[in-house]
């Protein structure tokens, strides 16, 4: 090969790379963020009421509201929406709490996108509406009970160890929601208070790992979010770095004992705004009676 050859080569070597480059960056800074993914899931329940067979939940997690993350945000309402949920729940992380904050104490800066991020979610439309819980960043705002009364006035009712029941059909399940399981104070025991124990429950609770202790309760399934996947899941590997309580959990599907876990990758990002294998997630999950559902598989 002649040095002038080489030098082609070489010229045409570094083009091809930076081409590559630029497209894996338009994609992990562009494309991904900005595309949110529909998960479905069909989940089976001994416990659920027959009354509640084929109902519907729809969870959203970890907005981090900013105009960067409106994009995704928008284009998420406009696909649950078209879904006609029973129900929408949304687990938390509405802002992003800026590094050295408690040093630079702008609490009340960091808690300021709740807000707009609570009036553009009240576009959300689910048959029986929008339930929600805190996240970390919510909490280490210091102003989580301006935050609190914020989402509640847009409709999107903020559980803080607390459980609501919902009826159809004669029969009744339960929303259970903790305070945030990192900077919060949650308090499984007080959420299930009237709680009876034979009844289904479903738990809201930021961080997916907190799902061990949880799987203590009777409780049946628990939605989480806080890990956001890792932002960046490299094959074979995994997330290069994962938050405190999202390490055992991070993404997906889990079974602990009797109780089922999922974790949401969330819509919005943090401290960088890129995503790799690694979408914006909106989880739809349709619940089944077990009966009900073998029932389907083996009709008469």
């Amino acid at each position: 090969m002649s040095f002038l050859t080489r030098r082609r080569f070489l010229q045409i070597s570094v083009g091809v790379a930076a081409t590559g480059a630029l497209a894996l960056g338009e994609d992990i800074v562009i494309l991904e963020p900005n595309h949110p993914i529909l998960t479905t899931f069909e989940l089976t329940f001994p416990k659920l009421p027959a009354a509640f067979n084929g109902f519907t939940i729809v969870q959203l997690s970890d907005f981090h509201y900013d105009e960067r993350a409106a994009v995704p945000i928008r284009a998420a309402i406009e696909i649950v929406n078209g879904l006609r949920p029973d129900l929408i729940v949304l687990t938390g992380d509405f802002v992003t709490v800026p590094p050295l904050h408690k040093i630079l104490r702008n609490e009340r800066s960091a808690a300021q996108p709740a807000e707009p991020c609570a009036l553009l979610l009240s576009q959300l439309r689910a048959r029986l509406g929008v339930v929600s819980v805190l996240g970390n960043h919510d909490v280490d705002t210091r102003e989580a009970s301006w935050i609190v009364k914020t989402l509640n006035s847009h409709g999107l009712r903020v559980l803080r160890n607390q459980s609501i029941p919902i009826e159809q059909g004669g029969s009744r399940i339960w929303i259970s929601g903790l305070d945030d399981a990192w900077e919060g104070d949650p308090d499984i025991e007080i959420a299930l208070r009237d709680v009876p124990n034979n009844d289904f429950v479903v738990l809201l609770v930021h961080e997916p790992d907190f799902a061990d202790k949880m799987a203590r309760y009777p409780v049946d399934l628990q939605l989480s979010g806080h890990s956001h996947g890792g932002q960046i899941w490299l094959p074979g590997i995994g997330a290069p770095w994962l938050p405190l309580f999202a390490r055992k959990y991070p993404r997906g599907m889990h079974q602990i004992g009797n109780l089922t876990l999922y974790t949401n990758m969330g819509l919005g990002t943090i401290r960088l705004p890129i995503r790799l294998n690694c979408p914006p997630e909106i989880t739809l999950f349709t619940l089944r009676r077990a009966e009900a559902a073998r029932d389907a598989e083996h009709p008469v």
